[in-house]
């Protein structure tokens, strides 16, 4: 069965999106880290995650200038990520660590009868969903209206 290994971002501040994944997954550790060259431009990259998934951040800045900084709006129709989602076991457990480190939530998902999900933004403005389920028959987690 085919699964996702890792998710491969660039972020203008490498530090800022690891400190924001370390407060929402504490256990998460840097996995490895290193720089090289991307398109005539220096990069450092860094794995964050566990031992069967992981997010590679890239402080990647094209050769030029500054990235386009993200476009974050509710129902964009740009194209490119538009978020990536973590099934977590307490939804609340991770929305107060994330407060705490001074994360407010951006938007709660759609009432639904068998999962909970609150959607927060980085410091980049990229968009991350947490997922609790309150079921474990797929039937009704995968419940679609």
């Amino acid at each position: 069965m085919p699964k996702i290994e890792h998710v491969n971002l660039f972020v203008t501040q490498v530090e800022k999106t690891l400190d924001f994944l370390q407060a929402a997954f504490p256990e998460w550790r840097v996995r490895g880290e290193g720089g090289g060259e991307w398109a005539g431009a220096p990069r450092r990259w860094l794995h964050v995650g566990e031992d069967e998934f992981y997010l590679t951040l890239n402080d990647f800045t094209p050769a030029g200038g500054a990235p386009a900084g993200r476009q974050r709006k509710r129902n964009s129709t740009g194209l490119g990520l538009a978020h990536i989602g973590f099934e977590v076991a307490s939804l609340d457990d991770v929305a107060a660590r994330l407060e705490k480190a001074g994360y407010a939530p951006h938007h709660h998902g759609e009432g639904h009868p068998h999962r909970r999900n609150l959607y927060f933004l980085d410091n980049e403005g990229l968009e991350f969903e947490f997922v609790e389920y309150l079921s474990d028959v797929p039937a009704e987690r995968n419940l679609y209206r």
